[in-house]
């Protein structure tokens, strides 16, 4: 069950195809907008979870499969992949990135 006390979870499109062409009839419905996007955060939430259980090997896989709901996620809030990647250039100019490695560990 997720937050809203339904069932079921959110899929990727081709499942319930992918489901019908193993042989069994999959149970679905089209969510509105509000529960569209709550389904979404709670995707990422699972797929976050997915990755940081995965190892090496798997992990670009799981990485892309973020990316797939954090599209998505845009897209809800009205943000194309061109303008999430301008937010993303903003902020790394502004505050830079990760690439340096820097760990804080609080101040004197």
């Amino acid at each position: 069950m997720d937050r809203k006390g339904e069932y079921g979870k959110l899929v990727r499109d081709g499942i319930p195809q992918i489901i019908r062409e193993g042989g069994a009839e999959p149970v679905t419905y089209v969510a509105g907008q509000e529960e569209y996007r709550d389904r979404l955060r709670d995707k990422l939430g699972e797929e976050v979870a997915e990755f940081l259980e995965a190892d090496d090997s798997k992990a670009p896989e799981e990485l892309a499969d973020v990316m797939e709901v954090v599209h998505a996620l845009a897209a809800v809030l009205g943000v194309d992949a061109r303008q999430l990647e301008k937010i993303r250039e903003a902020k790394a100019m502004e505050r830079g990135g990760f690439s340096d490695r820097i760990v804080w560990t609080g101040n004197r």
